[in-house]
């Protein structure tokens, strides 16, 4: 972009211009690699975890836990160099009238593009690969799209992150050595698939993962489903003999003769409910709200740090 083009254009016009500019890149310089990306990733999480997903309260806490890792991972990678990758470039527009927040904006609306057409994929492949997904909306009309929204906003909100992380970094390299630290934090911070010591909960809520999980365990009606971790473990002891039998083996034909197993599974699942995964609109409302606003303060900050753009020695 030629320095006399931005120094006399407005808001709008420069969000156009970098806009083109990003799509271009999109086609000519390979980023629509991401895309691809996004599949195989999908596929390879589909296949690994997808098969209990919605169908066990253990499958689908794992396969929630793992969807939302899924965004977190597009969402870094869609933007963690976009911006200390032409660094240079943005200081010397900027003082020749480049609109930080039209910069940001442009990258904003290509980013979402990104992510809404990360989520399709993803979609798309775990239907392919005959993943089950939530059949029962809570917010629009149709369940995929309630679901669909949700991984939009986990990766939208991780994609923010790491724009912010972009505009903070020195070089390509050093947002690269951030970003696994970032990942880290997200996963171990979920709120739900770790023990956490108590006094560390409340860091859970600076996390997207936090809020996808929950939405997407509200979404499955997490605490309809049956638990079968106690079952499992129970009848890896079925063969223990006691004083020469085995009482555990007894129970366990009792109980299937009897047509009782799926009964039991149900109760269990009853007594671990989570009342912060039930079926209930404002739960999910609830995490998409706090989706957008994390989203909303990265922006807010990466738009702050690049103000201050002309005062960068580095």
């Amino acid at each position: 972009m030629k320095e006399y083009k931005v120094r006399h254009r407005g808001r709008f016009f420069q969000t156009l211009i970098y806009l083109g500019k990003f799509f271009r890149m999109f086609l000519f310089q390979n980023d629509w690699k991401v895309l691809p990306m996004a599949a195989v990733i999908a596929g390879l999480v589909a296949f690994s975890v997808g098969q209990n997903i919605y169908k066990t309260m253990e499958g689908t806490l794992m396969g929630t836990f793992a969807i939302s890792c899924i965004c977190i991972w597009n969402g870094f990678f869609n933007s963690i160099q976009v911006i200390c990758r032409e660094r240079a470039i943005v200081k010397r527009e900027h003082r020749s009238g480049l609109h930080i927040s039209s910069y940001v904006a442009a990258h904003m609306i290509y980013q979402a593009f990104l992510c809404i057409l990360q989520v399709v994929i993803t979609i798309g492949v775990c239907m392919l690969m005959r993943v089950e997904i939530p059949h029962k909306s809570l917010i629009t009309p149709w369940a995929v799209v309630d679901f669909g929204l949700t991984l939009f906003l986990i990766t939208y909100c991780a994609d923010m992150l790491a724009l912010l992380i972009s505009a903070f970094a020195k070089t390509t390299t050093t947002a690269m050595t951030i970003m696994p630290f970032l990942l880290i934090v997200q996963l171990l911070f979920s709120g739900a698939f770790f023990n956490l010591p108590q006094e560390a909960m409340p860091l859970t809520n600076l996390t997207a993962t936090k809020w996808g999980l929950t939405a997407l365990c509200a979404q499955g009606e997490y605490n309809s489903l049956p638990m079968v971790s106690v079952w499992n473990s129970a009848l890896k002891m079925k063969d223990v003999e006691v004083e020469g039998e085995k009482p555990l083996l007894t129970v366990f034909r009792e109980i299937e003769s009897n047509n009782m197993r799926d009964d039991l599974l149900m109760k269990t699942g009853e007594l671990n409910q989570n009342h912060d995964y039930d079926f209930d609109p404002a739960i999910v409302l609830r995490c998409w709200i706090w989706l957008l606003m994390w989203t909303v303060v990265y922006v807010i900050l990466t738009v702050l740090l690049l103000e201050s753009i002309d005062k960068d020695k580095r």
